[in-house]
């Protein structure tokens, strides 16, 4: 970049010193020749000027085409001494020439509201000629990506490779050279920046030699040329540059990246006794804590493993009294700290309410009236300065001291009503007659509490806001984690109501069964006590009828023996049926009148039948005293509610219970 930088500025100081020559030159030819001025004016005109001409005239190298007559004569005029007609241009200015050394073939672009001239470029065996500036530019197509190949046609039938080669060599590293029979070639070079400069040379003529025989001359052009190699070449480069981006883009993030945690051992009879040994050290506690918690995650509890992890655990857990005793110590130097810093503040209260108490006390009549004007001036600025610092201290202390914050603002406020009595009471002539100033004072004290106290509201204002947010989040989380709680225990709730719902049924009619018993047993405790009754009466008129006759009283006797037995078995028979229907009936307390309405309701859910494990285990979620016998047993003596039936066939053979209460009742 810095060569092409000397190069651009080179040819520009070149061309300037080309314009001034020029303009020169002009002025030279009117007034030595007496010609008019030129239509051409180097320092209006933007348009290229041609030069380079061997026979020393402003022409253009190509006169066929800016339409002259080569066969006319032109008249010479005065030339100055110092210009040299081999040249065309003043001595000591050399031609601007693309092949000088260090410039290269192709010059630096030129900016755009400078002119840009082409020279004649002469090589060993052939020689090229600029075409005529006022021509649009060539047309080229667009430049596919990663070009390094360009198309030059116009090639003159005699071309050879060397001459292609010598034209073309000096814009940069030929590869390779393709030529056609049809006047055309490909040139392939080793760099993109090579096929610009080759791009320079579109346009111009060339002459084989001095020859002017039509197969020894032509026009290039040169565009350029889509290849394969330079496709495959540019595409390679490409992702070349994103493997290095994707690489350099890795290095960022693993550098912002957190240092992955080392990893952990597997679990072994010797690492669990050195993680044991860790766990009971307070320096490697944190350590051996994470390698416990991933083997406990990874699942290598089992039982032969068991008794290790549990030791594991108890070590950990004894390590909880530390914690609590480190924090313990924490709190109170935390509270000690507060202390301090409350005792600290108060005294400095203090000094600054004593301050302000000998500038109050200066103010007096007694002192005041002794002291000039510009020392009262200084205590009353001083006053001002140190009541913001005393209200700043007092509000400090209110934030630091939560507990006590009324009592401090009462003692404050009293001092303050205190202060304005005493200024009040003792306010000299003087001040009297001048209460602007003690105005001014009072305003800027107020002022001065005022934005204490807004400041102070603030900051509560900003506490509050803040709590407020902190509990809006815990809601928010709460009622997240509760939904997903409330509709399995909605769907629980309304299994368990349908579950009472059938045992309350079942309750209701076992309570009304219950009473009717009741009744049945009162009744027959009233004919007890009436056959009681009569027996006693009985006995009486036995004992009377004894004192009658004998004969009376043998008759009478087996009248009455006869009779007593029949009362008696009548009674008998009354009694029986109340203790057989007691001792036959299958349900013998509440217990069992609970499990059979549970078991019931279980059932008829299940109208296709359920084990007796499965029951076992649904009634043992609400009772875990509840045993497979005791149900079994109960079940079984209850054969008009409950009936056991055999599904299956060989091993697949399973007993299952079905609820049949109803059919019972339609039997009975």
């Amino acid at each position: 970049m810095a060569v092409r930088q000397t190069d651009r500025l080179a040819v520009a100081g070149k061309l300037a010193e080309i314009l001034k020559y020029y303009e020169h030159l002009a002025t030279v030819l009117v007034q030595y020749a007496g010609l008019n001025h030129l239509s051409f004016d180097p320092a209006s005109s933007s348009k290229s000027l041609q030069f380079g001409s061997p026979s020393g005239a402003c022409l253009s190298e190509n006169p066929t085409e800016n339409g002259s007559d080569p066969g006319k004569k032109r008249k010479r005029t005065n030339i100055p001494p110092d210009f040299d007609p081999a040249l065309g241009m003043m001595t000591g200015i050399p031609p601007i020439n693309p092949m000088m050394p260090g410039l290269g073939i192709v010059p630096p672009p030129i900016p755009p509201d400078m002119p840009a001239v082409k020279e004649i470029i002469h090589c060993k065996s052939c020689t090229l000629f600029p075409p005529n500036p006022h021509l649009p530019p060539p047309a080229t197509r667009e430049r596919p990506p990663g070009c390094k190949t360009v198309f030059v046609g116009g090639l003159p039938e005699n071309a050879t490779e060397q001459i292609i080669m010598e034209v073309f060599e000096q814009c940069g590293e030929v590869i390779a050279i393709r030529k056609s029979k049809k006047n055309f070639c490909h040139i392939r070079f080793a760099e993109e920046f090579m096929v610009d400069k080759a791009l320079y040379l579109s346009g111009y003529r060339i002459r084989l030699g001095s020859s002017t025989d039509k197969k020894d001359t032509g026009r290039l052009h040169v565009d350029f040329a889509q290849a394969r190699d330079d496709l495959y070449e540019w595409e390679c480069k490409q992702r070349m540059l994103a493997r290095e981006e994707r690489h350099r883009r890795r290095l960022e993030e693993e550098r912002f990246h957190p240092p992955s945690p080392p990893p952990v051992v597997h679990y072994s009879d010797h690492e669990c006794s050195i993680v044991a040994e860790k766990l009971k050290d307070d320096t490697k506690f944190s350590e051996a804590v994470q390698t416990l918690l991933t083997w406990i995650e990874r699942g290598e509890v089992n039982r032969r493993t068991a008794n290790n992890f549990y030791s594991m655990i108890q070590s950990a857990n004894s390590h909880i009294r530390r914690l609590v005793n480190e924090k313990a110590a924490h709190e109170k130097e935390m509270e000690e700290a507060k202390e301090k810093f409350k005792l600290a503040l108060s005294g400095i209260l203090v000094q600054f309410e004593q301050i302000v108490a000998v500038y109050h006390s200066a103010s007096k009549q007694k002192a005041w009236d002794h002291f000039t004007k510009a020392q009262r001036k200084n205590i009353s600025v001083w006053c001002k300065q140190a009541e913001p610092y005393n209200l700043f201290l007092i509000i400090c202390i209110k934030r630091s001291l939560v507990s006590e914050p009324q009592e401090i603002r009462n003692i404050h406020n009293d001092e303050l009503m205190g202060i304005r009595r005493e200024e009040e009471m003792e306010m000299s002539d003087e001040e009297i007659e001048d209460p602007s100033e003690m105005k001014e004072t009072e305003e800027s004290a107020l002022v001065s509490q005022v934005e204490a106290l807004k400041e102070e509201n603030d900051s509560l204002r900003w506490q509050l806001d803040a709590y407020r947010n902190e509990v809006e989040l815990l809601k928010q989380e709460h009622g997240k984690a509760s939904r997903d709680e409330d509709t399995t225990k909605e769907q629980q709730l309304k299994l368990l109501q349908q579950a009472l719902q059938g045992m309350q049924q079942h309750l209701l009619k076992v309570q009304d069964e219950y009473k009717k018993r009741e009744a049945e047993l009162e009744k027959v405790k009233e004919d007890k006590l009436k056959i009681e009754t009569l027996l006693e009466t009985l006995k009486e008129q036995q004992s009377v009828a004894n004192e009658e006759d004998k004969e009376r009283d043998v008759t009478d006797g087996q009248g009455n023996e006869s009779s007593v037995p029949r009362v008696c078995a009548c009674s008998q028979e009354k009694e029986c049926p109340v203790e057989k229907t007691m001792s036959n009936s299958p349900v013998k307390s509440e217990r069992e009148a609970l499990l059979v309405g549970i078991i019931s309701t279980f059932l008829h859910v299940h109208p296709f039948g359920a084990s007796i494990e499965y029951i076992c285990s649904y009634l043992q979620r609400l009772d875990s005293k509840i045993c497979t016998t005791e149900v079994e047993v109960l079940m079984t003596r209850l054969q008009t509610t409950f009936k056991q039936e055999l599904s299956g066939v060989g091993a697949s053979l399973e007993k299952k219970w079905k609820f049949c209460g109803f059919d019972g009742l339609k039997m009975t």
